[in-house]
């Protein structure tokens, strides 16, 4: 009898143990999901949004400058809701001015703010270009390293659509063959973040080089990425694709490109590295070599114009640190070489797209 009372303890405890198992499954099945979860999605302009006001957090002597940034909430809406929170003194509306307000955010660099000039895109940049070629990239050099000028001037760079050819250029080219200025071209989210801060805390001037197109587009933050601390390195690319048969290099919107090119070569057992430059001036041309090395082929893409391009500066470097490991010559894809057009059809047919990546890494590799 004794034995037999002890039969319903030992179900009990038998019970309670199964419930523990299935709680702790539970647990770690909630634990995985919520890990899950935490990879966020979002456009890259909610990125540079993300980016702007972590800084702006940090540092009070960091402020945003441009037309329309503040109550408007910026033409790409990148402000939206800044202008609320920190106000005008920190979020200020200017003129259609560039060539004033861009002198104002250099003066204002250089007395110790921390100015970001938002163009509303690139191309009007040339009304100011001498703040921000003369005034700001030169002024460390000529003060013997004594004045820095931290300052990011950022916006839309390179062609979007139905905007004709005086909206159309893309300044990665310009921008990079001037000494003192630091050049950035981000193209997922991540990189919109990270650049963008990084850019934002250099003592020397940086242009962010956006793409309009892509700020509608969404893509996934890691758990890292969405830290106040995240920064990407200026000056580092990133393999974003590992390959074996082919090296891409490209930068901004040009690397989605090429990662749709790569993805339909796969298909056809050919594996592309894609290498995200990030940064155009310093370029990294150490992973370019790596991966030159490993492939023994090279092509560039771009949406800038093909004479004295990027991919021209990249051509001439692999010519004098790695002409010996091409297995066949350099091939640059770039937009067309005209003004753009306005007609969308002819639009079309001078801008980069996936099958001109396809058909010249089939051309390079005698496939």
């Amino acid at each position: 009898r004794g034995g037999l009372a002890l039969v319903p303890c030992i179900l009990r405890v038998a019970m309670l143990r199964n419930f523990a198992r299935t709680l702790s499954r539970s647990h770690a099945a909630f634990g995985q999901r919520a890990f899950q979860a935490r990879h966020v999605s979002v456009t890259t302009r909610e990125a540079l949004r993300m980016a702007i006001e972590e800084e702006m957090d940090a540092d009070e002597k960091v402020f945003l400058m441009g037309e329309e940034v503040a109550q408007y909430q910026g033409a790409y809406k990148v402000s939206k809701g800044l202008w609320e929170k920190f106000g005008d003194r920190r979020v200020i509306d200017t003129p259609i001015t560039e060539a004033g307000f861009s002198g104002i955010g250099v003066g204002a660099a250089l007395a110790g703010l921390k100015p970001i000039v938002e163009y509303m895109t690139w191309n009007f940049c040339l009304q100011a270009i001498d703040h921000i070629v003369n005034s700001a990239a030169k002024t460390k050099y000529m003060s013997g390293g004594q004045i820095d000028c931290p300052i990011v001037f950022r916006g839309p760079n390179g062609p979007p659509t139905a905007t004709g050819a005086t909206h159309s250029v893309c300044f990665a080219a310009w921008l990079s063959s001037v000494p003192g200025l630091k050049v950035v071209s981000p193209w997922d989210s991540t990189d919109c973040k990270g650049l963008l801060k990084a850019a934002i805390r250099d003592p020397n001037p940086v242009c962010v080089l956006e793409s309009e197109l892509l700020y509608g587009e969404s893509f996934e933050l890691t758990p890292e990425a969405e830290k106040s601390d995240f920064v990407i390195p200026i000056g580092k690319a990133h393999v974003q694709r590992e390959g074996s048969d082919i090296t891409i290099v490209a930068h901004g919107r040009a690397v989605g490109l090429s990662m749709a090119a790569a993805a339909e070569l796969a298909n056809e057992g050919v594996e592309v590295e894609v290498i995200n430059l990030r940064t155009i001036r310093p370029l990294d041309s150490d992973t370019i070599m790596k991966s030159l090395k490993k492939t023994g082929y090279l092509i560039t893409v771009e949406e800038g114009y093909v004479q004295c391009g990027v991919g021209a500066e990249i051509c001439a470097r692999v010519m004098e640190e790695g002409f010996d490991y091409l297995d066949a010559p350099i091939e640059r894809i770039t937009s067309a070489d005209v003004p753009m057009p306005y007609s969308p059809p002819l639009e079309e047919y001078a801008m980069v797209h996936p099958h001109n990546i396809v058909n010249v890494c089939k051309r390079v590799l005698n496939i």
